[in-house]
């Protein structure tokens, strides 16, 4: 056979030495070169900069989700009940609920019923929004009568309308609280007093019928008061001077309340044989039952003679 033999002797591993693993068959020199250089380029990199390791970079900060609603779709719909009624202003919210009471009684009668009692504040804020509105009716410069109270008819009538019903509201059996009654009366009173008085008697009638109203209430507070045992406050509270008061504003035209005055609180002081359109009250006289409750002689024995 022509077989060629190697020159060189055989070389066989020694004991002691560990024998060399051979590289993997996919591993070619260049790669082992590239992989040198990469490391000795990252090796390089963080020398520089501690943040480009390539433990930091692996790591990934968690970052909140954004939660997106589901099952939406991005369409024209109208806006939820409470986002609608946020919108609403007052004369607003009060036109719908109104017009939606008069379409159905029963939420009408509902609400009547649920709605809270208004104070004597509130009635009487919402009294001079009225007056309010018919003084702005009021045109400027000079004008005639009539071109005036055309102008004002409708402010003026919706404020008498409103006086006369918000009146039966704080009156007895339905308010058994005479000092709100009285003071309810007292505002819309003050109220009545500015009304436009007009030269024409046809155009008078508003202001006449507001004052017959207000004068019965008063009189029917006076009598149901003193049947409670509160005469005695209409006295010290002063509402028989606040009455004598506006009755003399209004030209006496609150003679029926003032009737009452002196019929139910005549004991108190007042001469109940004088005129009903000028009491007199007894503060002034020592012997009135109301001087002696205040100094406490009420009841003392009366001496007799000259000591």
């Amino acid at each position: 056979m022509n077989v060629l033999l190697s020159p060189q002797p055989p070389l066989f591993p020694h004991q002691h030495e560990t024998p060399r693993r051979s590289p993997p068959r996919n591993m070619s020199p260049y790669n082992m070169g590239s992989k040198k250089r990469k490391a000795e380029e990252d090796s390089d990199e963080m020398s520089v900069s501690p943040s480009n390791s390539p433990r930091i970079s692996q790591r990934q900060l968690s970052r909140p989700s954004k939660k997106v609603r589901q099952g939406i779709d991005m369409v024209g719909r109208p806006l939820p009940l409470p986002r609608l009624l946020e919108t609403l202003d007052t004369t607003q919210l009060r036109t719908v609920l109104q017009t939606i009471c008069e379409r159905h009684p029963d939420i009408g009668h509902e609400v009547a019923t649920g709605a809270p009692r208004p104070s004597v504040d509130a009635a009487l804020e919402v009294l001079g929004e009225y007056q309010e509105k018919l003084r702005a009716a009021v045109p400027f410069g000079h004008s005639s009568s009539d071109y005036t109270y055309f102008r004002v008819k409708q402010p003026l009538a919706a404020l008498v309308d409103a006086i006369s019903d918000f009146t039966p509201q704080y009156l007895p059996p339905l308010e058994n609280q005479a000092n709100l009654s009285l003071q309810y009366l007292d505002g819309a009173t003050k109220i009545i007093h500015d009304l436009p008085d007009w030269e024409s008697l046809q155009y008078r009638h508003h202001k006449n019928n507001a004052y017959d109203e207000i004068s019965r209430a008063w009189a029917l507070v006076i009598t149901e008061a003193s049947k409670r045992g509160a005469g005695f406050l209409l006295h010290t509270g002063g509402w028989d001077q606040t009455l004598a008061k506006h009755n003399q504003q209004s030209g006496g035209r609150l003679e029926q309340a003032m009737q009452a005055m002196a019929t139910e609180v005549g004991w108190i002081g007042t001469n109940p044989h004088s005129s009903p359109s000028a009491p007199t009250t007894g503060s002034g006289d020592p012997n009135s039952i109301l001087n002696q409750l205040i100094n406490g002689t009420y009841g003392s024995p009366v001496r007799v003679g000259p000591w």
